[in-house]
């Protein structure tokens, strides 16, 4: 396990969504760094998760990860926050590191409406709220040939029960931290959601 006796998942050590700086003075400005290193510790619940179905998913947000981070080691002075990179990309005429935080909030918001539908159901399987997730977020905006694939993850979900035994002994400490996590993700993937939709984020 990658956590302490007695502890849960969330003890790991890694950055999470809810130490992630957001700067209210300054149009909700999200700092980057820590959001890529808490958008990199989420991957590990695909880990969790444990099927090789998943790593489409996995892989798809890891690779829009790195293609920020190169945008903010060729420009650090420019990428602080997620707004100030996009809009100082986009004035460059290029957008590899803004299209690349668009796919990334959309794999994130797959991520977080999955879990909160399950956590907030105790009765559903985690299949039936990764698929109604997928509908709601990435599925609209994927190619015929590439729904199969994250269709195949969907149905590939491990019962709940085990993806819940996973993340602690603690069940009340587990879904505690659980939401906890899940705010933290959902209100900066709702923030980013915003700014991208505006004219100043199009490309």
């Amino acid at each position: 396990m990658a956590y302490p006796p007695g502890g849960t998942y969330f003890d790991n050590g890694k950055r999470s969504f809810v130490d992630v700086p957001i700067d209210a003075s300054k149009d909700n400005a999200i700092s980057t760094s820590e959001f890529l290193e808490a958008s990199e510790a989420l991957t590990g619940l695909f880990d969790v998760l444990g099927s090789a179905a998943f790593k489409p998913v996995k892989s798809d947000i890891t690779g829009n990860i790195a293609k920020i981070r190169n945008r903010q080691l060729a420009a650090p002075l420019d990428s602080e926050t997620l707004q100030s990179l996009v809009r100082n990309e986009l004035k460059t005429k290029s957008h590899t590191a803004s299209e690349g935080l668009l796919w990334l909030t959309r794999g994130l918001d797959f991520t977080a409406q999955a879990l909160r539908k399950n956590l907030d159901t105790p009765g559903e399987e985690l299949s039936s709220s990764f698929r109604d997730a997928y509908g709601n977020t990435l599925r609209p905006h994927h190619s015929f040939l590439i729904k199969p694939i994250f269709s195949a993850a969907m149905s590939a979900t491990p019962y709940r029960k085990d993806f819940y035994a996973k993340l602690g002994d603690d069940q009340d400490r587990v879904n505690k931290e659980l939401d906890a996590w899940l705010k933290g993700l959902q209100f900066r993937v709702d923030i980013i959601k915003e700014f991208m939709a505006r004219k100043e984020a199009k490309w």
